[in-house]
């Protein structure tokens, strides 16, 4: 895949989100974006600010994602992603 965006669902939807930024963050697989589609409902469903707290990711480990709220939003996301490492959307 060439990004991952994830829209607000359930236990299956937080097990394929949680298994790609866990291969991304032990380098198994190269970084692609991680784009969560509505800021509102994955704040609440994931706080990723409580697990640095908890020390349980490094801070660094926020970055792997990003929150977006419209389908052009997401593709200039992506695109600018792509952009800025260099990498090529094809």
């Amino acid at each position: 895949a060439r990004a991952r965006v994830v829209f607000p669902g359930g236990f299956g939807t937080r097990d394929e989100l949680f298994e790609t930024l866990t291969l991304i963050q032990t380098r198994k697989i190269p970084p692609v974006p991680v784009i969560l589609v509505g800021r509102s409902y994955w704040e609440r469903a994931f706080d990723p600010d409580f697990l640095v707290e908890e020390g349980v990711i490094d801070a660094e480990d926020r970055d792997l994602f990003w929150y977006a709220e419209t389908a052009s939003e997401i593709w200039d996301d992506i695109r600018n992603w792509y952009e800025r490492s260099g990498k090529t959307l094809t």
